[in-house]
């Protein structure tokens, strides 16, 4: 019997019992009655219970299955949205007629993350930030170290620019699962210092941000880039 196992049958029970559950009876709360200059989102991506590529899956090489198999997800963390979920996400309704969206993003989302963007009315332009995590986790062509944030844009570049000489390249050690380094928004307020923004999908509440989603703290924090953090200390 343990010959006919395949890692997807181990897997499959024990990632069913760790997932997420939206707590809400709608897919999302309200969205505010206003518009904004400025989005920032971090779409909670769902990645179909796929598995996560570990050899310890791999049944010639974890014979019998004696290890355990690696179990990590996305949603074991949070909820997760379909693509056709997130599309039905009515940003149309908060982003001014000139209005820049900068989105976060996986290698394995890049396409849904283009065809998001452009459902919610933007046009893609390009990779404003890389983020490299200094660390990897296991990938099926190469190590997976880094993740994107994509900018998109509605109208007219929102007047007047801030700070010309943010850097595109993030090199800073991950963190907790799925939290992102506090350098992009820090980057993105110092572009657009005057605008209305907002962050979506939200899990901290940043001071001159408006911010929506399911888990976001009641009191306000000072943004402090990591540079800014340990010249402070």
């Amino acid at each position: 019997m343990m010959d006919c196992k395949s890692g997807y049958s181990i897997y499959n029970p024990k990632a069913k019992r760790k997932v997420k559950i939206n707590p809400l009876e709608d897919l999302y709360p309200e969205l505010p009655k206003k518009k904004y200059d400025v989005i920032y989102a971090d779409p909670p991506w769902d990645y179909g219970g796929k598995m996560q590529y570990d050899r310890s899956s791999i049944k010639s090489e974890n014979v019998g299955f004696k290890r355990d198999i690696f179990i990590s997800a996305a949603n074991f963390k949070y909820p997760t949205l379909s693509l056709n979920d997130l599309q039905k996400l009515d940003i149309a309704s908060i982003s001014a007629d000139n209005c820049i969206l900068f989105m976060w993003t996986t290698g394995p989302q890049l396409n849904n993350s283009i065809k998001l963007g452009i459902s919610w009315g933007f046009e893609y332009k390009t990779v404003a930030f890389v983020w490299d995590k200094q660390v990897h986790n296991p990938g099926r062509y190469t190590l997976s170290q880094t993740e994107f944030v994509l900018v998109f844009k509605k109208g007219k570049f929102p007047e007047n620019r801030g700070a010309r000489n943010i850097r595109q390249l993030i090199s800073i050690h991950r963190g907790k699962h799925s939290e992102k380094p506090i350098d992009v928004i820090d980057g993105i307020s110092k572009m657009f210092p005057k605008q209305t923004k907002i962050e979506l999908f939200a899990r901290k509440n940043y001071i001159g941000w408006d911010n929506w989603g399911l888990e976001i703290p009641d009191s306000k924090i000072k943004i402090f880039s990591n540079d800014e953090q340990n010249t402070l200390l």
